[in-house]
């Protein structure tokens, strides 16, 4: 592939990451290792507090593709019924071309319903911004066939904006039954925010629809077991859209303590996406996970698939006992 071939490439790459970047959210495959960003119900489903890191890096083959961070920590009250969540979420796409900062505020109500049926329903306020870096920037126009040399000089019109700023607010609700089977929901830009550069040309947000459900099966104990050294799985399914945008996710984590495996196949309606596969080491105060997307769609996995890594510490519970319980989602 010869330098203008290549040069034409990157510049179809770029176009793709800035363009997706703002129709849809980054997908991360170790789902309830990253549980606000997941659903905000999920604030507080563990009782004590809790703090994760997440770190993706996708399609590390094509040059300045998308890297991704998160932080979390949430934590129950007795005194709100609830719990508080604090995300902050970082996207670099195009080596920081373009960059999404994000910092939410999530509270989670705690409804017991039964001994054994208890429910979260949250809500999230969260702060948006979007960075364009137009100088490093390269357009057609600038291109001189046949030499490689690129003019510095382009037609092309900045846009009125170079950081947009927005609000945006979410919801979502999670259902847990024995800490051994779950149900959440999640509905994340409800107020579909304007994330455009150009004045005259809205571009908005579209709302994304979350549905996931599991089970965590004790092999030792059975749905009531509850014991993190035991035998035990986890199946279960995730659907999201967003927009035009269609995928399911189908999947088993297996935990032979301290370690967890894990296997899904993502499908995006269009056409199959990738099979993740995971290997995870957890303790009862703190969990390490690594995952890689192995590409199966028409891009095969030239574009280098994608590696995830995710941290988290379960701190103990102030001195007073809680008296509800955890719901039994999966760790990874």
């Amino acid at each position: 592939m010869n330098k203008q071939k290549i040069a034409y490439f990157l510049l179809t790459v770029l176009t793709l990451c800035a363009g997706f970047v703002d129709a849809q959210d980054v997908a991360y495959s170790q789902f309830y290792a990253n549980p606000l960003y997941l659903n905000p119900a999920l604030a507080g489903s563990k009782v004590c507090p809790r703090f994760t890191l997440n770190y993706r890096n996708q399609w590390p083959s094509i040059n300045k593709g998308y890297v991704n961070y998160n932080a979390c920590y949430d934590q129950h009250f007795d005194k709100i019924s609830g719990a508080i969540g604090l995300m902050v979420n970082a996207s670099n796409a195009g080596g920081g071309i373009l960059k999404s900062d994000a910092i939410s505020l999530m509270y989670s109500y705690r409804l017991v319903i039964s001994n054994s049926l208890v429910a979260n329903v949250g809500f999230q306020g969260t702060y948006l911004q979007n960075k364009l870096d137009w100088n490093s920037l390269v357009f057609e126009d600038q291109l001189i066939s046949g030499i490689g040399v690129i003019n510095p000089v382009t037609l092309e019109a900045q846009p009125d904006h170079l950081t947009k700023g927005t609000s945006d607010f979410s919801a979502g609700m999670l259902i847990g039954y024995k800490e051994s089977l779950y149900f959440g929901t999640a509905v994340h830009h409800l107020s579909q925010p304007d994330i455009a550069f150009y004045n005259n040309t809205p571009s908005k947000l579209d709302m994304k629809i979350t549905v996931h459900a599991g089970a965590y099966i004790d092999l030792e104990q059975g749905l009531d077991g509850n014991d993190i050294e035991n035998l035990s799985v986890s199946p279960n399914i995730m659907y999201i859209q967003q927009g035009n945008f269609r995928q399911l996710n189908l999947g088993m984590y297996m935990n032979v303590y301290p370690f967890v495996g894990g296997l899904w196949f993502r499908h995006n309606f269009e056409n199959p996406d990738a099979i993740i596969a995971l290997l995870g080491f957890q303790h009862a105060q703190f969990k390490v996970g690594y995952s890689y997307d192995y590409t199966v769609s028409k891009l095969t996995n030239a574009t280098g698939g994608a590696h995830e890594v995710s941290f988290a510490w379960q701190f103990p519970c102030p001195q007073k006992v809680f008296k509800i319980k955890a719901i039994k989602c999966p760790r990874f």
